[in-house]
């Protein structure tokens, strides 16, 4: 058998080809297994291709062989069950705890610290091997780093831990129990039963139990709002409607709704056949790439470890020509790659990142992944869904037009209620049809709430009507006990109106005729017009001014709907039986009054969010399954077509030529059409996403809404995804980061996004996106902050072998400086407020603007830290000196230093001096040059505020930043001062003179970078002198 049917389809049956001679049995089965599920991913990506819905009733009935009134046999449909299997979503492959566990725990940045951890515990067994008394250092190192590794793997579980049960939603939208007709006898079976074939019955408030093609319907509406997009339930029936089988009206899909009315059908795919089957394989099957945090992270880690290595092997070829045995060599490479790892830096990361989260959430921003956190900073391209994320998902009465006058409704979200021209005869009675006319109805006990916020029964333009009349006229209650209704057609998709019989009001006897519905199909049932309260007959000028009102309403993208009505004659009477299936009243010669037209409308911080985006340099394109029309004048109205921009149509209406003649690159803006997107290749796509800044795609599938993501991040764009439907799903899961509704969205696409808006508001994105920038300006500072000190950490041990002095800074020192007084003044930046451009410049090139990069390295290692590394070095001799060896003299001192033997040491005074007497003198310069790269980490701090701007202009309101100067200072004084802390850590106390050697440092940092950053600003393009290394870090 070939590869399915037809093209793009696969059956249930079909699922494994024959793949062909193989090479040898074992022929590769994993590579086999890799190309099958590319395969099924192509498969899944293509459009859904069923002839279903084109079948004549016995066609079907023979595809399937099945009998269209009685069912399958009972023993037919557990063969079909035992073949086809469940009627259920398989759930994905779900990543193990403990995997994830690991995953945190030996991920990216910690890799470095358990290789640093594993060097030290190698080092300390070769030292212990080759001595007996060794110093135990590197073990304490090596334990420290294991604890701060765990630690942090710990916390960043935790945090992620909250997340990601992506199929149990899907679980929570089958529906439990379905009606089958099996044998000419109904039974209510578990959904899972439900074979294909099946002939299956639904009614208005269940759960569509798998894809069914109609043969029967009595009124049936679906809401497959969650599928396609579409706000209004659909109308369903046994027609054939459309060639494309997602907007056809006899196909129900699995897991919607049915709304009103009664259908019978026959079932024609189960589980992960079914169109929402398939979109839930897409979504799970989908491979993520790593987050632009995590890539950055990865390039820092790789400049660190060559750094490192770099030094280590140089310093070890050195102590080889030094003289230095194997063994001591081994142990200075180990020492100086150990010395690069900036310990303190994971946990700062890792803080600073949920800091963020937790101010977001604040903000209405909910981070399922701390990583995503930063992601949204680097966004390039937004694509958003319209309904309910752009637009406040509620059907609102926008325009009416009578008296030959548009008037316009206010559709605010506090609908204040405009002014129109109440006081016409015309409009009383509009109103009365509009209110009576209509099967929507308040639900009970809400009277206390405002109008606008009360639930509603009945269909969205039926509820929008109802409150538009309860606010601008009068109680639709009163006015329903005054004229009660006699009988009614209701609305359906053939005829494409509603009638409705009242008692009128005014006399007990006569009763009036409303009809609304499609505005073409009212005209024709009428023969006279309501002008100012007057009869007059229809004549061609009125037939023109209705035609121009319907167009410029429809062209908004308004649902528009036409009243009319008609006294009855006496004849009938009260009491008089009408009859609506066979129809014994007048239906014809009525009297048009007007129409009103309803949207759902923009949400009223949509445009403002969409300008900041729009200056940010993030382009907004809208993704939406709804019509053209509806969304370009949505798009229009939020500004994602800017007023100036015209579309090729607009262009050609404007020349009055044919759109084809139209070049489309004059167009700045497009509106693509699903069934145009079906038939275009990937590189006529990129096309349309280079050449045109303003873009809305309408009547998409969800396969498309992944092809438009796929899109954009084929030409390099950050992506992120709005929207609230199962249809979004796959692309939310394909994104950089998916942004779900926390109100109205769907549970499946809360659980393939990474990130919910609990207030479903799209301005949150922009705070989102500030925010995301805002960390990455400040991981930038916290790196270079705590770079820095790994100069004045390392040169001590580079000097201790170059020159054989005593060691200036041992281990233990380097650790307070890491996990002590570093940690706190490092966070501390995460609290600093942006500098005044972020959201006025471009979103960051992924390529080029790395989160360290050379220039940063360059500015903490070879000018900053050269300096913090003089300070220390100065305040190590100064107190040598002091206390009788001159620099010269401890040239190459070490050996003699080092031997525990040697108790009479001479200094340049002839004084003698002990093994344990020097030892303590050793460990008070180190415990000095610890204060001393404390000191000069004051300024390091401050400089590292501000890229650009003066430190006077940004100002000391980070009261964190204080604190964190204030903790660092204290913890050293403590360090340094406490008793017992030369026996625990073996520090000493100082004299406070020692404590200001390195004050002209530090000083001397500040000032020289002060400097910088105003050469940065006067000459912006980067004109400076190349060999300050200028630029912000």
């Amino acid at each position: 058998m070939g590869l399915g049917g037809k093209k793009g389809t696969v059956t249930p049956h079909e699922r494994n080809p024959n793949p062909g001679p193989t090479n040898s049995p074992k022929m590769s089965k994993k590579k086999m297994k890799r190309k099958k599920k590319k395969k099924d991913m192509e498969e899944l990506k293509k459009e859904v291709v069923m002839d279903d819905h084109k079948l004549t009733l016995d066609e079907l009935s023979a595809k399937y062989s099945v009998d269209l009134t009685r069912g399958h046999s009972p023993e037919k449909a557990q063969e079909i069950l035992a073949r086809d299997g469940p009627n259920a979503l398989t759930p994905p492959t779900t990543t193990p705890e403990w995997v994830k566990f690991c995953k945190q725990l030996f991920g990216g940045f910690s890799l470095l610290l358990w290789t640093g951890a594993i060097l030290c515990f190698v080092a300390f067994s070769i030292q212990l091997y080759f001595s007996e008394d060794a110093t135990k250092d590197n073990l304490y190192l090596g334990i420290v780093l294991t604890v701060v590794v765990v630690i942090t793997g710990c916390f960043s579980y935790y945090q992620e831990a909250k997340s990601s049960k992506i199929m149990e939603s899907f679980k929570n939208m089958v529906p439990q129990q379905a009606l089958v007709i099996r044998g000419g006898e109904k039974f209510q079976i578990p959904v899972r039963e439900v074979v294909v074939g099946d002939l299956v019955e639904v009614k208005g408030g269940d759960r569509i139990p798998a894809d069914i093609r109609l043969i029967s319907s009595h009124g049936c509406k679906v809401d497959n709002s969650s599928l396609t997009g579409e706000s209004e339930p659909q109308s369903r029936s046994t027609e054939f409607t459309n060639e494309n089988p997602l907007e056809t009206q006899n196909i129900c899909f699995f897991s919607t709704n049915c709304v009103e009315g009664s259908a019978q059908g026959i079932v024609i795919a189960t589980g992960d056949s079914t169109v929402m089957g398939r979109i839930a394989s897409l979504t799970s099957g989908l491979v993520v790439g790593k987050t632009p945090i995590a890539i950055e992270i990865e390039h820092f880690i790789h400049l660190i470890t060559a750094v490192a290595v770099f030094l280590g092997v140089t310093f070890f070829g050195l102590s080889l020509i030094l003289g230095y045995t194997w063994l001591e060599a081994v142990i200075f490479l180990i020492g100086i790659i150990v010395a690069n790892v900036p310990e303190g830096l994971l946990a700062t990361v890792t803080v600073c990142l949920t800091l963020t989260a937790k101010r977001m959430a604040r903000k209405n921003c909910l981070v399922k992944n701390l990583e995503a956190v930063e992601t949204l900073g680097s966004t390039s391209t937004i694509c958003s869904d319209k309904t309910g994320t752009l637009t406040q998902n509620r059907m609102t009465v926008a325009h009416l037009w009578f008296d030959k006058t548009i008037y316009e409704a206010d559709t605010s979200e506090e609908q204040i209620g405009n002014t129109f021209a109440k006081g016409s005869d015309t409009w009383f009675i509009l109103a009365r049809i509009a209110g009576l006319c209509n099967r929507a109805d308040f639900k009970a006990n809400e009277e206390s709430l405002p109008i606008a916020k009360r639930t509603t029964t009945g269909d969205a333009s039926e509820s929008a009507l109802l409150k538009f009349i309860e606010q601008s006229y009068s109680s639709v209650k009163e006015m329903r006990e005054k004229s009660p209704k006699v009988a009614e057609i209701p609305f359906n998709s053939t005829n494409k109106y509603q009638v409705s019989i009242h008692l009128r009001e005014d006399s007990s006897q006569a009763h009036v005729l409303m009809m609304k519905g499609a505005p073409e199909r009212i005209l024709e049932f009428c023969s006279t017009y309501l002008l100012k309260g007057q009869e007059y007959p229809i004549d061609d000028e009125m037939k023109d001014a209705f035609q121009n009102a319907y167009l410029d309403l429809g062209g908004l993208g308004e649902r528009v709907l036409g009243f009319c009505f008609l006294n009855l004659p006496n004849t009938y009477s009260k009491g008089f039986k009408f009859n609506t299936s066979e129809i014994n009243f007048p239906i014809n010669n009525l009297c048009f009054v007007g129409l009103i037209s309803m949207i759902d409308p923009p949400r009223a911080a949509v445009p403002d969010a969409v300008g900041k985006c729009r200056s940010a340099g993030i382009k907004v394109i809208m993704v939406t399954g709804d019509h053209p029309i509806t969304a370009k004048a949505i798009a229009k109205g939020v500004g994602i077509i800017s007023e100036s921009s015209e579309t090729a149509e607009d262009i050609a209406a404007r020349l009055k030529i044919p759109v084809s003649k139209v070049n489309p690159r004059d167009a700045q803006a497009i509106v693509v059409h699903g069934s145009e997107l079906k038939d275009m290749n990937s590189e006529q796509l990129d096309e349309i996403l280079q050449k045109h800044t303003e873009i809305v795609f309408a009547r998409t599938s969800p396969q498309q809404k992944l092809l438009i993501v796929e899109g954009c991040q084929r030409l390099g764009a950050i992506v992120a995804v709005t929207g609230d439907g199962v249809n979004d799903s796959p692309a939310l899961k394909k994104a950089d980061i998916g942004i779900a509704m926390g109100i109205a969205g769907s549970d499946v696409s809360k659980q393939a996004a990474d990130m919910i808006l609990l207030d479903d508001n799209f301005a949150s994105i922009v705070t989102g996106v500030e925010e995301g920038r805002l960390i990455f300006d400040n991981l930038k500072k916290s790196i270079a902050y705590t770079l820095t000190s790994n100069i004045p950490e390392i040169t001590p041990f580079l000097m201790f072998i170059l020159l054989g002095i005593p060691l200036p800074l041992g281990t233990i020192t380097i650790l307070c400086i890491d996990l002590g007084t570093d940690m706190v003044p490092a966070i501390s930046l995460a609290y600093e407020s942006a500098e005044s451009d972020i959201m006025k410049r471009a979103p960051r090139n992924a390529k080029t603007d790395k989160l360290v990069n050379h220039r940063l390295i360059g500015m903490a290692y070879g000018q900053i830290g050269m300096i913090q590394a003089l300070a220390g070095f100065f305040t190590y001799f100064v107190i040598l000196a002091e206390n009788g060896f001159k620099p010269p003299d401890l040239l190459g001192i070490r050996v003699t230093w080092e031997n525990r033997y040697i108790n009479d040491l001479e200094d340049s005074y002839g004084q003698q001096w002990t093994y344990e007497q020097r030892k303590v003198l050793e460990f008070t310069c180190q415990t000095a040059f610890f204060v001393s790269i404390v000191i000069v980490q004051w300024a390091d701090l401050l400089i590292c505020k501000t890229r650009r701007n003066s430190i006077f202009q940004q100002g000391m309101k980070n009261k964190i930043l204080i604190f964190g100067i204030l903790e660092e200072t204290i913890l050293a004084a403590f360090l340094s001062y406490t008793p017992g802390m030369d026996v625990a850590l073996r520090m000493y106390p100082l004299k406070i003179t020692w404590w200001l050697c390195a004050t002209p440092y530090s000083l001397l940092i500040f000032v020289y970078d002060e400097i910088r950053r105003l050469i940065i600003r006067r000459y912006p393009g980067g004109e400076a002198p190349p060999h300050l290394g200028l630029g912000g870090h």
